[in-house]
């Protein structure tokens, strides 16, 4: 078995409130979530979601309803998704401060096991990325980078035929 890349900060504090850029594939990387359509002279490319990719949708804006957690920007591509997501310090069940970088994979385990038993299958792969975001700048590049990433589907890494 081979051993996963450690892709923590070594000196970021993961139980402070933060910003994070997840991106989750598909399993092996399938169009199963939906296609690209548009580009022409006046119409922007935009994701047709095809019904697993509604159900990704709804399990997405229904993750703001887990404490501590804001979906602040999210867009659902053919094979994968990609957010930014808000964490604040959440308070534990015993009244102890839960560390920050438990919600986020809490958010995404959830996210991942709603959609696999609406959809009947695995939807997702095991793992995901996630990326600290660390300044305003690395914010609005981030944002800016999931408001194209419709439009520019076929220079994405993600991108298959």
């Amino acid at each position: 078995m081979e051993s996963r890349k450690n892709n923590r900060l070594p000196e970021y504090d993961y139980s402070a409130p933060g910003a994070y850029f997840i991106t989750v594939c598909t399993k092996d990387k399938q169009c199963t979530l939906g296609t690209v359509v548009g580009g022409g002279a006046l119409d922007a490319p935009t994701v047709h979601l095809s019904e697993i990719g509604s159900i990704v949708k709804k399990y997405v804006q229904s993750t703001n309803r887990i404490q501590g957690i804001t979906v602040d920007k999210y867009v659902i591509m053919p094979n994968h998704i990609h957010l930014i997501l808000l964490a604040a310090h959440a308070e534990g069940t015993s009244k102890a401060p839960s560390p920050t970088n438990a919600l986020v994979p809490h958010t995404i385990s959830t996210l991942k096991r709603f959609v696999h038993r609406d959809a009947g299958m695995q939807v997702f792969q095991r793992s995901y990325h996630d990326h600290v975001i660390r300044n305003e700048k690395d914010y609005l590049r981030i944002w800016q980078y999931i408001d194209e990433n419709p439009a520019k589907w076929d220079e994405d890494k993600y991108y298959t035929l």
